[in-house]
This record gives structure tokens, sequence and C-alpha cells, in this order.
């Protein structure tokens, strides 16, 4: 799942990104409102978390934009106003929840996959992704390969959700850097190489096609072999 995160509170924000990266989940942040729209409308994003007080845009007034414009991404409110009568603009507003702070982290979680489950994702988006018989469910945090069960740590759900995101195309480096580990620069270690072992281990060991193959000089890709 990947998420807005619009909040002008660093300290806040940031505990919101390290608990959903933990819930496997990639978290973008921004601290205004006005950059909060512009990353939402030009953005695939499967759900937005907004503050209602924010600098430059205002949390409602940014929803309401994006309903505008036609983009029907979910969006809860996070706000500090709690009252019936704060809750009831939050929704006329555009927004699919209110949640009041202070929250548990567990409920917010909870709400957002509701959100997401409801279908606000769009059809290029899907919730399920299937290669050959690999069914990742990003919703359940779950992987299965023809039936059986594969436990996955938070980092190599979002490595492999991003290759079978990409099935059937090279997969550089550069792009697992800046999409699984939010670098925009090689560390110049070998944490890739490291994880795509231990990803290929888990999902092709013990089966007769592999699915994840190394494309020498250029990257990775899975791709369903039997094809």
């Amino acid at each position: 799942m990947r998420l807005l995160i619009v909040e002008d509170d660093i300290e806040a924000a940031g505990y919101l990104v390290k608990a959903f990266s933990e819930a496997g989940h990639q978290a973008d942040h921004v601290g205004d409102g006005l950059d909060g729209y512009a990353l939402a409308r030009d953005n695939n994003y499967d759900v937005l978390i907004v503050d209602r007080m924010l600098p430059r845009m205002d949390g409602l007034t940014l929803i309401g934009g994006l309903r505008e414009q036609g983009v029907e991404t979910p969006a809860l409110i996070l706000s500090a106003l709690g009252q019936v009568d704060d809750r009831v603009k939050g929704l006329r507003a555009g927004g699919d929840d209110y949640l009041s702070k202070p929250y548990a982290f567990s409920e917010l979680l909870a709400r957002v996959e509701v959100l997401v489950r409801r279908g606000g994702g769009s059809a290029n988006d899907p919730t399920v992704l299937r290669v050959g018989g690999l069914e990742l469910d990003r919703l359940a945090h779950k992987l299965t390969r023809d039936g059986k069960d594969i436990p996955l740590q938070p980092r190599e759900f979002r490595l492999l959700e991003y290759l079978m995101r990409h099935a059937g195309q090279v997969v550089t480096r550069t792009m697992l850097l800046e999409n699984v580990w939010d670098y925009h620069f090689d560390p110049q270690t070998n944490v890739i190489d490291v994880h795509i072992s231990r990803l290929r281990a888990k999902i092709d060991k013990g089966f007769e096609k592999p699915l994840l193959n190394t494309i020498r000089g250029a990257g990775y890709m899975i791709r369903d072999t039997a094809r």
C-alpha cells in the first residue's frame, strides 16, 4: 500500500511514516497543504492521510480541490478538532473518513485498510498482485505460492510488491533503491543483492519453475517462465 501523509507536525509525521513502514507499507510525507495537493494530484496513492490545520492550504480545501479535479483517492482526515460539526464538515468537503487526535495507530491502520478495501483504488492499482502461482495480497500483507503461505519481512514485502508491479519488466538497482529503500544515491553496499537472495530462496526454492530472475548487467525481473 502506498500512502501520502500531509502533516505539518514533523514528529507526528515521522512516527506515522515509521509505523506504516514497519507494517510493510510505503508512506510519503509532506508538511504543507499546497505541496500535498500537488503530490496527491500528480501521483497514484492508495490513501491520503490529511491533517486539517495545515500551512498554505488547509486540509479541507486540499481534499475539496482534489475532488473538483476528479481525483478520487480515499482521504482520511486526522484532526484535533473532533466535535460532530467538525467531522461533518470534513466528510462534506470530500473526506472518506475522519479520525480525531489523539488516536491509536492500530485503529488508523484498520481504517486505512477499510478505505482501500472499499474500492477507492483504481483498477490499475489492484490490491492483489499475481505472477504465475505467486499471489501477493497487499491489504492482508500475505504472500502465497501455489496456495502455500510464505512469510516475508516488511522490506522483503515491499521489494516483492515493487517487482510484481513491474512483472515482465527489467527493474534496475536504481529503481529499487529509490522506490524500496528511499535512497536517491547508491550507498555502495550489497543490500539489494542480499535481499534479492533471501527473497529468491523464499519464493523459488522448492518450486519447479523460478520466477525471480537476474538480468545480467541490467537488474532483476519477475515473470512467469511458463509462458
